[in-house]
């Protein structure tokens, strides 16, 4: 298990189960278990999720992003639910909590 830092300050887990459960079900991820902690730590965007979870996307390419959900469920703790890579995002769509200076 490894836990990383959100930009909220919230120690973020990604667990050996849940990192198995991504790349199995989103296999281009695999050899990205690095990636996906950066995001958490550095993402150029947050975006507001499902259920109080939170979107980080980190850019990966000209028009693709590596997305990854995780919840903020206390000050002390939270988790990575998953991950994938998308290039169908329309950010004026969404709900930006935050997002990278220039």
């Amino acid at each position: 298990m490894d836990i990383v830092t959100s930009r909220n300050g919230v120690p973020i887990r990604l667990t050996e189960e849940r990192w198995f459960h991504i790349i199995e079900n989103h296999d281009d991820l695999a050899g990205h278990y690095e990636d996906v902690l950066y995001a958490i730590e550095d993402p150029d965007y947050i975006l507001e999720g499902y259920r109080r979870a939170l979107i980080a996307l980190k850019k990966f390419t000209k028009t693709r992003f590596l997305a990854v959900v995780y919840k903020e469920t206390s000050r002390e703790d939270g988790f990575i639910i998953t991950a994938y890579f998308t290039s169908k995002l329309n950010l004026e769509k969404e709900v930006i909590l935050w997002q990278k200076k220039s």
